[in-house]
């Protein structure tokens, strides 16, 4: 560097000195982060420099921005995607802290899934899957005829969990001018749904007047392949299981379960499997009870 150059610099630095302006390597000293680190969070806009000299490219950051930079970094090592930590750096107070509460509610009931699958993929490769199917308590109900509105689709497993909460607030809705929802809405899976196989999986809600159901499903069938139907009366073998446990593939336990514990009781599967939504998804935590896994039985 000639001594323009440098006489440019030390006349930067000595204008910052006064600003309490701080070098990337002393910033970085400040806030125990690397010169690296902090290149990165400029680059992705989660913390910028408070000047950036236009001749030489040097980084300058105010001491008061030490805390910004811990933050980041500590969120950072809570595994949260960056999308999220700038959400969280840019709001205040109350609302930041509802954000990390929201992010980490979503953690907990991942970590929850993973668990619940790490018991199921252990009894599985020790081939003790008995062990695993014995934490389910598997329960027979029997249930009335009911007129149903449903909506059908073919859907790969990753796509599922949005679709039936889609579907089944479209249905619900609906269910208002067909005389209010009589039961617990469910879905049943005519054929596998997995990362491979799409189904097709169709969504139910029970309602109260079936000549106002026909006419619902006349008018928007086409638009969202819906339909009314009688669901006949019938006996079901079922295993009442959390809100973590739904997820794919985590939930195949308990359906192996229900269907070992019926092949036990010496009855025989008399149509496609289900899943039977009872509880408020939203309000739920990952520990709460919410479906029901459940097969017809003869």
């Amino acid at each position: 560097m000639d001594d323009g150059v440098d006489d440019d610099v030390d006349d930067c630095v000595d204008d910052c000195a006064h600003d309490a302006l701080l070098t990337i390597g002393a910033f970085a000293a400040r806030a125990r982060l690397s010169a690296k680190a902090l290149r990165l969070y400029d680059r992705l806009g989660l913390l910028a420099p408070a000047h950036v000299d236009e001749a030489t490219g040097y980084r300058y950051y105010r001491a008061g921005q030490a805390e910004r930079a811990r933050l980041v970094a500590l969120l950072r090592r809570l595994d949260m995607p960056l999308a999220r930590i700038a959400e969280v750096v840019r709001a205040d107070g109350d609302r930041a802290a509802g954000l990390l509460d929201g992010y980490w509610a979503d953690v907990e009931a991942r970590v929850a899934g993973q668990r619940t699958l790490v018991a199921y993929l252990r009894g599985r490769l020790s081939g003790r899957d008995s062990e695993v199917y014995g934490e389910f308590v598997v329960e027979t109900v029997d249930v009335p005829e009911q007129v149903v509105i449903s909506e059908t689709r073919h859907t790969l497993a990753s796509e599922l969990p949005a679709w039936i909460g889609a579907s089944l607030g479209r249905l619900e809705e609906a269910a208002r001018g067909c005389g209010g929802v009589t039961a617990a809405p469910y879905v049943v899976y005519h054929s596998d749904v997995s990362m491979e196989s799409d189904g097709p999986a169709e969504s139910c809600v029970p309602v109260a007047d079936g000549a106002a159901a026909r006419a619902w499903s006349e008018e928007r069938g086409r638009a969202w392949q819906t339909r009314v139907r009688v669901e006949p009366a019938g006996r079901l073998a079922y295993t009442r299981i959390t809100k973590a446990q739904v997820a794919y593939p985590q939930i195949l336990a308990a359906f192996g379960a229900v269907e070992e514990w019926i092949a036990a009781h010496g009855l025989t599967v008399a149509g496609p499997c289900r899943e039977v939504y009872f509880a408020d998804w939203e309000a739920a935590g990952p520990g709460d009870p919410v479906c029901d896994v459940a097969f017809p039985v003869n």
